[in-house]
């Protein structure tokens, strides 16, 4: 559990100490902004942007995910709205997923991995996801 907010917390705790450092010197304004930009990107990067989903199964299409990821980001992004019409499930959480991903990855365990109607992707292009949704 930790593993997943690694990174998050690294940027918390970095802007704080770069926002303390600013307030030291006298730059409240600077201060806030830093902290700000730092609090944003442990946010970014944090579990809290994907959907949540621990499980898989359904008939939805599933996207493979870890926290930290910046392609699995990408595709969140890309996705908008669209993704709560996937199943994410994430790696580090799941590790049954986890071993479907290396099935379909050579052994590896690279996300994102998208599987549509029964076929996995791995990393594909965010665009090509998008387009597969909208004529699935």
């Amino acid at each position: 559990m930790t593993r997943r907010w690694r990174i998050s917390a690294v940027a918390a705790v970095a802007g704080l100490l770069v926002a303390g450092g600013e307030l030291v010197t006298g730059s409240p304004g600077s201060a806030a902004l830093l902290l700000a930009v730092f609090l944003l990107l442990a946010v970014v990067t944090s579990p809290l942007v994907f959907p949540r989903t621990v499980a898989t199964g359904g008939d939805r299409p599933v996207i493979y995910w870890r926290p930290g990821c910046p392609y699995c980001l990408r595709l969140r992004t890309v996705l908008g709205p669209r993704a709560a019409r996937f199943q994410w499930v994430d790696i580090w959480q799941d590790s049954e997923a986890a071993a479907i991903v290396r099935g379909i990855a050579d052994g590896n365990e690279t996300v994102p991995t998208v599987v549509i109607d029964g076929q996995g992707f791995v990393n594909p292009d965010p665009r090509w996801v998008k387009e597969k949704l909208q004529t699935a």
